[in-house]
């Protein structure tokens, strides 16, 4: 049988909606977390996640 594991919100470690098994492996996730309200780009595999840090986008001047 497969374990199953909920998703943790990165910034405020509450459960998400999101619920995985083992074996998935996802990329680039927008996590969105129903209690802090806030968004964040996961990875994860082998239920480890990880956290992707983009940087701000900066504006052009001219």
């Amino acid at each position: 049988m497969k374990e199953y594991n909920w998703v943790m919100c990165p910034v405020c470690q509450n459960k998400t909606r999101i619920k995985i098994r083992e074996d998935t492996e996802i990329k680039n996730l927008p996590l969105f977390c129903p209690k802090c309200k806030q968004e964040t780009l996961i990875n994860i595999q082998q239920l480890n996640m990880s956290v992707i840090n983009e940087p701000d986008a900066k504006s052009q001047s001219r």
